[in-house]
């Protein structure tokens, strides 16, 4: 599954607990109709993904959606969701902007496909 939007936030990478499980998260703002913030949480080595991107670049972000499940010490339980980014790639939004209009070359297309006169008695299609 894909995001695609503007970087809004990048945050610093944060270390926790002893085994030094490494998490860094950001966030995208969607282009439509009713902008959404997505926060992606990248972990571990992909961490340093973003390490080449910047807040105002546009991108599209593969996710895998997660979910787990968590019981209080009291017995409720709880589900929480997260989404985590793997891939991140910037959108090259200035070469479609470079792209020149067609031009009018004055070439117009062909009203038949033979330029060979219609023969009444050649029922052939071709």
């Amino acid at each position: 599954m894909e995001v695609k939007g503007k970087i809004k936030l990048i945050g610093e990478t944060k270390t926790y607990g002893s085994n030094g499980f490494r998490k860094r998260e950001m966030v995208v703002t969607t282009d439509e109709q009713y902008p959404q913030f997505i926060n992606i949480e990248f972990i571990q080595d992909k961490t340093d993904l973003l390490d080449n991107f910047n807040v105002g670049d546009e991108v599209e972000v593969s996710i895998n959606l997660r979910g787990r499940e968590w019981v209080s010490p009291e017995g409720e339980t709880k589900y929480f969701n997260s989404i985590q980014g793997w891939r991140i790639t910037k959108l090259n939004t200035e070469a479609l902007q470079d792209v020149p209009p067609p031009v009018d070359d004055g070439f117009e297309p062909a009203d038949t496909f033979s330029n060979e006169p219609e023969d009444p008695d050649n029922d052939l299609p071709f």
